[in-house]
C-alpha cells in the first residue's frame, strides 16, 4: 500500500465573508509538504489559512499560512518511519528522525501553539495528539469543532472520501 492509497484526506480551511469555508483538496499534493504548502498560500482568505491533512490510521498534519509564515504541526514523528509525508515534514522543520530504538511512544513535533490564538492551546493540542483512542481523522474533527469550524470541515471532509 503506498502513502497515496492509504491517505484519508487533504482539506483547506478559509476564511470568506466572516466565515469559515473548508474544501478538500487534491490527493497529489498530500504526498508533497512543498506543494501542500503551495495549494494554501493560493486559497483566497480573510486572514491565515489551514491544512489539515490525516494519513491512515498513522497520524495527522496541521499547517497554518499567513503570508511568508508557515507553521507546521507533525502529531507523530514516528511516522516518518513509514510515512514520506511525515518524513518531509520533520526535513522541514530540521527535526531530525528518530531512529526506531529512540522512541516507544507518541511524541508530536512542531508548532504546538498553531491553534492558540484561535483557542486551541498547546497542552490541549498536544494531548488530543496523545490520545491513542482518536484516530487522526477523529482528532482533526475535533480541533475542527474546538476552532469552529466543524460543519465546513465535516462537509469537505464527507466530499473527500465520499
Amino acid at each position: 500500500m503506498t502513502d497515496e492509497d492509504a491517505l484519508d484526506f487533504a482539506i483547506v480551511v478559509y476564511r470568506e465573508d466572516d466565515r469559515w469555508e473548508a474544501e478538500m483538496l487534491p490527493m497529489g499534493l498530500t504526498s508533497d509538504l512543498r506543494g501542500l504548502i503551495h495549494a494554501l498560500r493560493q486559497t483566497p482568505s480573510m486572514g491565515a489559512t489551514i491544512g489539515l491533512v490525516a494519513v491512515g490510521d498513522d497520524f495527522f498534519v496541521a499547517l497554518r499560512v499567513f503570508g511568508e509564515r508557515v507553521s507546521v504541526f507533525l502529531s507523530d514523528i514516528t511516522a516518518s518511519w513509514d510515512w514520506p509525508l511525515a518524513q518531509q515534514v520533520l526535513d522541514y522543520l530540521d527535526v531530525p528522525v528518530p531512529e526506531e530504538e529512540e522512541l516507544d511512544s507518541v511524541l508530536p513535533a512542531g508548532d504546538l501553539s498553531i491553534f492558540a490564538d484561535l483557542g486551541l492551546d498547546e497542552m490541549e493540542l498536544g494531548a488530543l495528539s496523545g490520545d491513542l483512542d482518536l484516530l487522526p481523522d477523529e482528532v482533526l474533527s475535533s480541533i475542527a469543532a474546538r476552532l469552529g469550524f466543524s460543519q465546513p470541515f465535516e462537509r469537505a471532509v464527507d466530499a473527500a472520501i465520499g
